[in-house]
């Protein structure tokens, strides 16, 4: 497992190296388009991509629970501006008489205007349904107040809400894009003047009542199911925004044709279907020119490519509308993404054009994968928004993923510039070396090559440049040259190695080849390797490989007869025990080891008793078989530093080195007198042989190798003479037998 994940390792870590290029360009383009964005610097092109988000949406179907009484221009001309007291009061009348849900003023009312005052007093005090209008301003200087007539009183006696504000942000291009539900001044929360008559409307109709701001939920507004979150928590379209206790949202607008709107005149004369306005808001206001009341909408306007103008009316229409259909249809809010999450699109997207650049180098296939990849986010942010409301940042992503794609293809242009300088500059050196030489880039591809080298392959250099080794060599050689451009490439050093390359004609060459790496100017990588035909030289290596194996063979040969020899020499050849020469050779040594040590070495001088008879009556070959059985019954009596020889025919002799005392030597002739003195079956014959051993002991007989054999030799002879099948000790030794004796008793 951990060899796994150490492989997986230097995998991703090669991967990544590989690739630096990709990530080191989208993070440093990401990180200026989130510092430009910081700085809203880029606000004006995403609100103009949010806009045509706005205009490229299908069309929607009019919302009918809304109706406008919009006084145009012709209205004006006729009943005069500001319209009188009277005129106000016989319209809310008219639309009154059709019961609708709920009726708001959207004209500035703060003084009795001309005659009929205390008529439309008495007409708004007995509709609790009406909203009129009040403009806020955190300078009291410069708010409008509604008249005190508007303000409705409950049954407690206590302040209604029967006015609601009219003021909408105006983003920096004079564009209306969000509405405000709720504003703070002086400690009191003012709700909006579109708000208030969708809660009218819910309230009355529906029977949904409001939750959370400012009651439940300290935060935001919560109308039934839908939640109306506030723009201060998600505002990545317009940077770091601070409206001042201003609860605004960006408004999902329809487009202005998709609402449902009736002229003044048109009511005043009566000229409208009797239930028109039935169980509808009706919101009155002015769209004509001269009032100056037109705003600057998102929509383009059909005949021209300038932005709408629109009456105020109709944009607190587009609001109301907004609540409602969010609340009672299920119409997507717009909403955004937070920071963070736009941050990491925007890296996203700059990974995403800098590594198709990257991994697609051909201006064509590169060209269509951006194609796809631009069309596929604006596609997929359509489709998000359509479905859902939610704003993609389109912009700071297209501008992230072809700012990396323009500063890869910016710099692939320079390194492939600085890869066909390099290349001249390669191929004008290498022509003048002898020796075969190539020249391969980073993906293992021959690039240059010369005269040389292509002799070696025997291909043409049109055959071999663009190509790489799976292409010109066999699979086997190939893969190893591979592996050995690999470990140059990974090591980052130079390396020398032999190896073997068939040409294609056939021929198979051993070259000596030194790879290392070169880079250019624009950090191209090249792998360089000079070749040394090196086959004349190991073809001789291989033949002086084979002379002095030759060689070593024949002297183990020579080791091994004279090794045979000598043991030949050295041993009898019939029980392969040593032989004369060795056993004078063998005692002369233990009694130079007895001198050094101070130890006692015992010599036993053996010659079977009857043997010849056997010989003669059985014939060679059972007297051959009955020795071996002898010699080896001795051994087995003996210890493994003891040492046993034959003398020749039917003699042998034993060496007892490091014997504690004389009478040692005694204890090992009685254990071999007996032991060769049991029954033999050789052959289907029962032979019974004894043997006369005759005992001397260094250094308490002599010193001599002469003078121990003559006296082991004359006790053997007078064990014979004594009956055989018996030991004798030299006169010395049995003396110093008795003087031991003497002294135990």
């Amino acid at each position: 497992m951990a060899k796994l994940n150490r492989k997986l390792w230097i995998k991703s870590r090669r991967w990544a190296k590989k690739n630096a290029r990709v990530f080191f360009t989208a993070g440093s383009v990401s990180a200026v388009i989130i510092g430009l964005r910081f700085f809203s610097l880029l606000q004006i092109f995403e609100l103009a991509a949010f806009d045509a988000l706005l205009n490229f949406r299908p069309a929607e179907p009019t919302d009918d629970r809304v109706r406008v009484v919009a006084i145009n221009q012709r209205d004006i001309n006729q009943y005069k501006w500001p319209l009188e007291d009277t005129i106000l009061a016989e319209l809310i009348q008219k639309i009154d008489a059709q019961q609708p849900a709920a009726i708001g003023l959207d004209i500035v009312r703060d003084r009795p205007l001309g005659r009929g005052q205390a008529e439309l007093e008495t007409v708004i005090r007995n509709l609790p349904y009406f909203v009129g209008i009040e403009v806020l301003n955190v300078d009291p200087d410069f708010r409008t107040p509604a008249l005190p007539i508007m303000w409705k009183e409950d049954e407690n006696g206590e302040l209604k809400d029967g006015v609601g504000f009219n003021n909408f942000p105006l983003d920096a291009d004079g564009v209306v894009r969000r509405n405000s539900l709720y504003w703070t001044v002086d400690g009191n929360t003012k709700r909006s003047f579109a708000l208030q008559l969708a809660w009218q409307y819910l309230e009355r109709i529906e029977g949904i009542y409001p939750e959370g701001y400012p009651a439940e939920n300290p935060r935001y507004l919560k109308l039934g199911s839908t939640i109306f979150y506030d723009l201060r928590d998600f505002h990545s379209l317009y940077g770091w925004l601070n409206p001042q206790d201003n609860y605004q949202m960006v408004s999902n607008l329809r487009q202005p044709e998709k609402l449902s709107m009736v002229s003044l005149s048109e009511v005043m004369n009566d000229e409208i279907p009797p239930d028109f306005f039935r169980d509808r808001i009706v919101m009155i206001g002015d769209i004509s020119e001269s009032t100056k009341d037109l705003f600057l909408s998102p929509f383009r306007n059909r005949f021209s490519s300038n932005l709408d103008r629109i009456g105020g009316v109709e944009i607190h229409a587009n609001f109301t509308s907004e609540i409602l259909s969010a609340t009672l249809d299920g119409r997507p809010l717009i909403s955004f993404f937070s920071l963070w999450q736009d941050s990491l699109f925007i890296i996203v997207a700059a990974t995403l054009g800098s590594a198709v650049v990257w991994r697609w180098r051909s201006p064509i296939r590169g060209g269509i994968a951006l194609l796809i990849s631009i069309s596929s986010l604006l596609g997929g942010s359509y489709i998000l928004f359509f479905t859902s409301g939610l704003v993609f940042p389109i912009f700071p992503c297209l501008l992230s993923l072809m700012g990396s794609a323009t500063v890869v293809t910016m710099y692939l242009a320079h390194q492939e510039k600085e890869l066909s300088r390099s290349k001249e500059f390669f191929q004008l050196i290498i022509n003048n070396i002898p020796d075969p030489v190539f020249v391969k880039d980073s993906n293992y591809v021959l690039t240059v090559v010369n005269d040389a080298f292509c002799r070696l392959i025997g291909r043409s250099a049109a055959a071999v440049v663009g190509k790489s080794d799976h292409d010109l060599f066999i699979p086997s050689e190939a893969q190893h040259f591979r592996q050995q451009d690999e470990k140059v490439l990974q090591t980052k050093t130079s390396k020398e190695n032999e190896e073997s390359l068939t040409s294609s004609n056939g021929e198979n060459y051993l070259l000596a080849t030194k790879r290392s790496l070169h880079k250019d100017g624009a950090g191209n990588i090249f792998l360089v390797g000079v070749i040394r035909d090196i086959t004349e030289r190991k073809k001789l290596e291989a033949e002086l490989r084979r002379t002095a194996e030759e060689l070593t063979r024949s002297n183990h040969e020579l080791k091994a007869s004279e090794k045979r020899l000598r043991h030949q020499a050295n041993h009898d050849p019939l029980t392969g025990l040593p032989n004369r020469k060795l056993f004078y050779e063998t005692l002369q040594q233990l009694l130079d080891w007895g001198e050094s040590n101070k130890q006692l070495v015992s010599l036993l001088f053996l010659d079977l008793d009857g043997f010849k008879p056997v010989n003669d009556t059985l014939g060679h070959d059972i007297g051959d078989m009955l020795l071996q059985a002898v010699a080896q019954r001795i051994k087995n009596c003996l210890r493994m530093s003891d040492v046993v020889s034959r003398l020749g025919g039917d003699e042998f002799t034993v060496l007892l080195p490091g014997i504690k005392q004389p009478l040692d030597s005694a204890i090992v002739a009685q254990k071999i007198l007996a032991t060769v003195s049991a029954p033999y079956k050789l052959d289907d014959h029962d032979i019974n042989i004894t043997v006369s051993i005759g005992i001397s002991v260094y250094p308490e007989d002599d010193t001599s190798v002469a003078e121990l054999i003559k006296l082991a030799d004359t006790a053997m002879y007078k064990a014979k003479r004594s009956g055989r099948n018996q030991y004798c000790m030299t006169p010395n030794l049995i003396h110093i037998a008795e003087q031991n004796l003497e002294k135990q008793l």
